[in-house]
């Protein structure tokens, strides 16, 4: 995959003006960044600048601006992060967006190795626009363009596609090793190739699950998601989430997955409940007998048993959503088991794992295997969409 996108050591950072595409759009309460794990990954890249006596200059954007100068959305206050996470002073740069005049005076007189942070690049509606003249202003600040965003790489905005056709670019660290890490799970990947889809809704992964049954050998269903394809079989699955509308899709994606060799796996077995709260009374039923009045809302033993022994059968396992309601005790038992096997088996040396997606991080973090999988991607839109098979604008624009 390195062959196919721009990477660090092709460009000369020595003495270089380096407009770092980042994302600081970072969890912000009171002030203080609640969650620094995107600033953490920027730092490899930040520090590979610095070495080379560059100013490592950060364009990001920020919460929802609407493309107007809003203080409660100004990046200053990620600045103390920035700073903390790389262990070096991070200078701020009030940013004019219509103007950089002002900015390029600022950054001419910061010393070589300065950290800066501009302004939320969404101040300007150019930015959202793709526009190309806000870009040549951005352009006009650096010597050379680095995307380390890949969580914005599916937006074709100023900062993200525009900018990176008008300086020598390449992908920063983190976005190299997210682009490694992908292809090693879906690009070319390892053989047998399982996926692990769940989640409430089939509606917001209709185009993930079409995509996946084409590339993958196994593609496990869980979550509300199972009920849709159980309920499309003839399965009653009582008060249980469905969009029973849906049914007709989820015919199409088996009988697709038949034609292209895609075993689809369902849940045999289920965690019923009568009432959607913490610690209820639950109990096991086989899906072939769920209760008229009762709620799947977890995977039972007999399903975690088969899902596992088709991780055992896999080289590649991907990763995007929980099968259960895992925030809710009892029911974050399946999710949990099925996290944990794929751990050991990436820990044993038996599996490349990759996942991704906001309630995949937190269920891997739940289960207090974030860090045992091969590569966890907290890039949420941007990894959807490279499941989905979509172009990623802001990777495009770095191919060589």
């Amino acid at each position: 995959m390195s062959a196919t996108f721009k990477t660090l050591d092709e460009l000369d950072l020595t003495n270089k003006r380096v407009l770092l595409r980042a994302d600081l759009n970072v969890p912000v309460a009171d002030g203080q960044v609640t969650d620094a794990t995107r600033i953490e990954r920027l730092v490899p890249t930040i520090r590979e600048i610095v070495k080379h006596d560059g100013k490592a200059i950060l364009l990001s954007h920020f919460g929802r601006p609407k493309g107007k100068v809003d203080a409660a959305f100004s990046l200053e206050q990620v600045c103390a992060a920035v700073a903390d996470q790389t262990g070096h002073p991070v200078g701020f740069v009030a940013t004019d967006w219509t103007d950089v005049s002002a900015a390029k005076k600022a950054i001419d007189a910061a010393p070589a190795g300065s950290v800066l942070v501009l302004e939320n690049t969404r101040f300007h509606p150019g930015e959202e626009a793709n526009d190309i003249e806000l870009a040549k202003r951005m352009a006009s600040l650096g010597d050379v363009y680095v995307n380390d965003a890949f969580s914005a790489a599916h937006r074709a905005h100023a900062s993200t596609e525009a900018l990176a056709h008008l300086l020598p670019a390449a992908a920063g660290l983190a976005m190299q090793a997210e682009l490694e890490a992908l292809e090693a799970g879906l690009g070319a990947p390892k053989k047998p190739v399982v996926a692990i889809v769940g989640g409430a809704k089939v509606s917001s992964k209709i185009d993930l699950l079409e995509n996946l049954v084409t590339k993958v050998d196994g593609l496990v269903i869980g979550g509300g998601m199972a009920n849709t394809f159980l309920h499309a079989q003839g399965v009653n699955i009582g008060k249980s989430l469905c969009e029973k509308d849906l049914a007709e899709t989820a015919i199409r994606i088996m009988e697709k997955a038949v034609d292209s060799g895609c075993a689809i796996i369902l849940p045999i077995d289920a965690v019923v409940a009568w009432h959607f709260k913490a610690d209820t009374p639950t109990r096991l039923y086989g899906v072939d007998a769920i209760d008229p009045d009762g709620m799947i809302l977890d995977i039972g033993p007999s399903s975690i048993e088969r899902i596992i022994g088709a991780i055992d059968d896999a080289n590649t396992v991907v990763w995007n959503g929980p099968v259960g309601a895992f925030e809710m005790n009892p029911f974050d038992a399946g999710t949990v088991a099925l996290a944990k096997h794929v751990a050991k088996r990436t820990h044993d040396g038996k599996l490349v794992s990759v996942a991704g997606g906001g309630d995949t991080v937190s269920a891997l973090a739940h289960a207090g295997v974030k860090d045992a999988f091969t590569y966890v991607s907290t890039a949420g839109g941007a990894f959807l969409e490279w499941m989905e098979g979509k172009p990623l604008p802001g990777v495009d624009a770095l191919k060589k």
